[in-house]
């Protein structure tokens, strides 16, 4: 762990060593909990990124609306073409599929990248900063110490994740393509229960504290991007 911390490299002086300095200046100003130093800075974080997350939302949402607008002419192309092998015939499928794009104002690129590019970065450095922290390491928080695995954070952790991830299912259209793969929601929190019982205590705090700021952002942005503003907003752009 150590060793990990002494490492040199762009991202470790630029992003991870920062992160690590925070936790410690924290600390201090919570008169040496490391704990709290850790829950300020996960909520500082997530709300620096929270503006590009909740833009990020509206303009997923206003892509499915399209995409479900367009479905029915998408559907139909593939019928139309959907027994012919001829490379002309797919040429021309392609192109009657992307003037439907055309028509509906529908970018599959357009759905903001700019909030994962963003996120990556940040949520790994203050990541690999608590991991790394020899100072955390040896402090307690609450009922655990934050340098050794706890029996309780990942059931808890575990449990936010699962919260967030029906919410945010429960924000996505019902579509066919989808239907099969609902299992797929409850990867995340059992891998992150998993990660959990073998990683020290500060990392479960973390993702618990990081997982229920994204419930509340989830809730906000359904708050301020309701159906039916979002399928008003998607009238004005098709006009």
């Amino acid at each position: 762990m150590l060793n990990m911390y002494a490492q040199v490299g762009i991202f470790h002086q630029y992003v991870v060593s920062p992160f690590s300095w925070l936790i410690d200046h924290f600390a201090t100003w919570f008169g040496g909990s490391f704990g709290l130093a850790l829950i300020a800075i996960t909520i500082l974080v997530r709300l620096a990124l929270m503006p590009f997350m909740i833009k990020q939302y509206k303009q997923q949402q206003l892509m499915r609306i399209k995409m479900t607008a367009m479905m029915p002419e998408i559907n139909a192309i593939k019928e139309k073409y959907a027994n012919s092998s001829d490379p002309d015939k797919q040429r021309k499928q392609t192109q009657e599929t992307m003037a439907i794009y055309s028509k509906h104002k529908y970018n599959p690129l357009n759905l903001g990248c700019l909030p994962l590019l963003l996120q990556i970065p940040l949520l790994t450095g203050l990541y690999y900063a608590i991991r790394s922290n020899p100072e955390m390491a040896s402090h307690n928080f609450l009922w655990f110490q934050l340098g050794s695995p706890d029996l309780i954070l990942p059931f808890l952790a575990a449990g936010v994740y699962l919260i967030q991830a029906l919410i945010a299912k429960s924000a996505m259209p019902q579509m066919d393509s989808m239907k099969g793969m609902g299992w797929m929601m409850y990867l995340s929190p059992v891998m992150m229960g998993i990660f959990s019982f073998t990683s020290p205590a500060a990392l479960p705090l973390y993702w618990c504290i990081g997982g229920m700021i994204l419930i509340g952002q989830s809730l906000l942005s359904r708050w301020l991007y309701p159906q039916s503003r979002i399928a008003a907003l998607s009238e004005s752009v098709s006009h």
